[in-house]
């Protein structure tokens, strides 16, 4: 903290470089607002110093964020911090560029002339797999009221390898978990075979992931969505597949790893 020198008024007329939180001069409370200000990079230095003892980013293999952004792209997002992407009117060119990443991927994945691309950004995975999961259920909703029958039991299947924020999707929206186990046999991923044993005309879709939480293994997506087309021809019941692009998802049918197959 600042040292204060010579005024009746306690007001600061210099500063000591805050080096140390053992050589302040006051406490600042961490609960609540204190009775006095203190200058911007005093606290700057307290809350760096502080969230220094968080582990790196760059270290932590388990969520998915050793990735290298370029500093031009990190001077990108600064500048643009204070716009509000929901507000179309007043910020269109940020709604424009969004749009024409959903056309880069839908391009880069095989789009066919006259095929209508949707998409939207979304803050992090976490909210992708919500919205994803809610278009899942409300689809399934839909079929099931056309067809006279209950919406009262939806349930969704993934693996115990799954992140959490599949787990809470089923919470936060009233979804059955069918939390299926791994195995070595499985590559500790999601097994098709318990799968195939465990959908029904409640299931409003499939968690797959290519990163795994476990493993970083991309779970076998073209094998349950064969399954899945089976279990179609047989019962008439569609249950589709939302794959969680974890870790390389999006560049995995690209690679070594052939994810996709042939039509990509």
């Amino acid at each position: 903290m600042p040292s204060q020198s010579g005024s009746s008024t306690g007001q600061t007329r210099h500063l000591t470089p805050f080096s140390t939180p053992y050589a302040s001069q006051r406490d600042i409370p961490k609960y609540q607002i204190p009775e006095d200000g203190a200058p911007g990079d005093t606290v700057y230095e307290m809350l760096r110093d502080e969230l220094d003892l968080d582990g790196r980013p760059n270290l932590n293999l388990a969520s998915f964020v050793d990735t290298y952004l370029e500093d031009n792209s990190q001077k990108l997002m600064v500048e643009n911090m204070g716009k509000n992407l929901a507000d179309n009117d007043e910020y269109p060119a940020m709604l424009s560029i969004s749009n024409r990443c959903v056309s880069i991927l839908a391009h880069l994945w095989g789009v066919q002339k006259g095929d209508k691309a949707v998409g939207s950004p979304t803050v992090g995975s976490s909210e992708a797999i919500h919205l994803g999961g809610l278009a899942m259920k409300w689809r399934w909703q839909e079929k099931r009221r056309a067809q006279g029958k209950d919406t009262l039991k939806p349930n969704i299947i993934m693996g115990a390898n799954a992140q959490v924020a599949l787990l809470k999707f089923a919470r936060y929206f009233e979804v059955e978990a069918r939390v299926l186990p791994v195995s070595e046999k499985s590559k500790f991923c999601l097994d098709p075979d318990l799968v195939k044993e465990n959908v029904d005309e409640n299931t409003i879709g499939v968690f797959v992931i290519l990163g795994s939480t476990y493993t970083g293994h991309f779970e076998p997506v073209e094998t349950i969505s064969k399954l899945l087309d089976e279990y179609q021809e047989k019962t008439g019941v569609d249950i589709p597949i939302h794959v969680d692009a974890a870790s390389g998802g999006f560049v995995a049918p690209f690679t070594y790893a052939g994810t996709g197959g042939w039509k990509w």
